[in-house]
């Protein structure tokens, strides 16, 4: 960790080149690298530098923290960041973008303020410290993203993991018997960082008040395991790597962030957890009714027809605050989610994108008449898309706002992209400030740069 980077030259560009990122995503990469370096001065120069993407969802909402499938992929956007080791417990964190900073102490009992993108970083701090005895040696750290922010494509998550991935090296942290006794693949890092966000254990390694939504791993997931070329097929609870999918010749993803803030705060926060307490409330009706010790709803509900009814009855009469129509909506939409997760991951498989796309267009209505966490300008992104031509599209992420994907030719991508970002701001000319559009291709998982 001595040797300085140089983060403005052609070895930089050929390293994000080898990693997978395509040619018209690497100039902008190389500025935000060396910004950031800047940033943090010439006298003693960064020594640390990580790429951490954003992801798209391709299929599987509302699922990993049930215990489910999803159908992921990481973008080519994300989180330039570089750091420098301290000799002390001190962190300081830059955000370019934000023109903002913030300074704490690396400990077991910080006060971490929510409401603010403070929140992530200074989660991991606190967690990593509460977690390991050995983990205090705080960093100089500043990043830039060409990610939207709060748009569903996972930037709160990516923020984490590139902070975690900052002070995990410093600290030599994934060289000591008890993380190793955790954590022993991308996979169980995954789940560990999960837990970052939701509070929850992970084996010996105490949770904490994480940043307070009730998510799975699977922003996680395809952050640090996604392959280039591939969507991967996760099952969650614990996570495992079901299948890698190669994204078909002469397609890429076209990515429509509508606008619509999906923070993960206040309002927005409160309806993102109400869909996963529901999950809760679920399994507690099942868990009275039937002394079971199942704690995730696809476990219970693996069982089949038997076991569905089962639960059908157990949830007669509401259970945690929820009344039986709303416990029954969230079990129709897991049940279906799941189903056409599989019949459109065939589809795939085989090349057949045109049932592909209707399995998505299924699941789009599903999620907005039975999860309800659509809006209009989602919902119209969506809509939008496949009449300007793609083959298949769908929102993402939380819901609440955020982002629609939109699968199509490359050879007619940007005049695609073009017509959709039109349509869309004429629909909606308010959002046509704040909308972002944009191309990638499957990208590559979270990697350091060479030193």
């Amino acid at each position: 960790m001595t040797s300085p980077l140089l983060l403005d030259d052609q070895p930089l560009r050929q390293d994000l080149l080898d990693h997978g990122l395509g040619k018209d995503h690497v100039d902008d990469k190389a500025r935000r690298f060396a910004a950031a370096s800047q940033t943090l001065g010439t006298s003693t120069p960064a020594t640390l530098a990580f790429f951490v993407p954003g992801r798209i969802e391709v299929l599987g909402k509302h699922t990993d923290y049930c215990g489910g499938h999803s159908l992921v992929t990481a973008v080519e956007c994300g989180f330039c960041v570089v750091a420098r080791p301290r000799t002390d417990n001190v962190i300081r964190v830059h955000a370019l973008d934000e023109g903002d900073h913030t300074e704490f102490r690396m400990g077991p009992e910080l006060d971490v303020p929510t409401g603010t993108w403070t929140n992530y970083p200074m989660t991991v701090a606190r967690r990593l410290a509460r977690n390991f005895d050995s983990c205090r040696t705080g960093a100089d750290i500043a990043f830039s993203s060409d990610l939207p922010s709060a748009a569903g494509m996972s930037s709160s998550s990516a923020l984490l993991i590139a902070t975690y991935l900052i002070l995990a090296e410093v600290n030599q942290l994934e060289s000591t018997d008890r993380f190793r006794e955790h954590v022993v693949d991308d996979l169980t890092r995954a789940e560990y960082l999960g837990t970052h966000e939701n509070g929850q254990s992970f084996g010996q390694l105490a949770g904490d008040r994480g940043v307070g939504t009730f998510g799975g791993s699977e922003d996680h997931t395809a952050i640090l395991c996604s392959q280039r070329g591939y969507l991967g097929l996760y099952r969650y609870c614990p996570t495992q790597a079901v299948q890698q999918i190669r994204l078909p010749e002469g397609l890429v993803f076209a990515v429509g962030a509508s606008g619509v803030v999906a923070e993960k705060t206040g309002a927005a926060q409160e309806l993102y957890n109400r869909a996963s307490l529901r999950v809760q409330a679920l399994v507690h009706a099942w868990q009275r009714q039937q002394t079971s010790s199942a704690v995730y709803l696809a476990d219970i509900t693996s069982g089949g027809d038997r076991s569905i009814d089962q639960m059908r009855a157990a949830i007669e009469g509401g259970s945690d605050g929820f009344d039986t129509q709303e416990l029954s909506v969230r079990l129709d939409h897991f049940l279906a989610e799941e189903r056409l997760l599989e019949e459109a991951t065939d589809a795939l498989a085989r090349g057949d994108v045109a049932t592909f796309g209707e399995r998505v267009d299924r699941s789009q209505e599903l999620t907005d008449r039975l999860l309800g966490n659509q809006v209009p300008e989602t919902r119209d992104l969506a809509r939008l898309a496949r009449e300007q031509g793609a083959l298949a599209a769908s929102a993402f992420g939380a819901g609440f706002g955020g982002s629609v994907w939109a699968l199509t030719s490359d050879r007619q991508a940007e005049e695609f992209t073009e017509r959709w970002r039109r349509a869309y701001v004429d629909a909606y000319p308010v959002r046509g400030p704040t909308s972002q559009f944009f191309l990638t291709g499957s990208g590559p998982a979270a990697f350091p740069l060479h030193r």
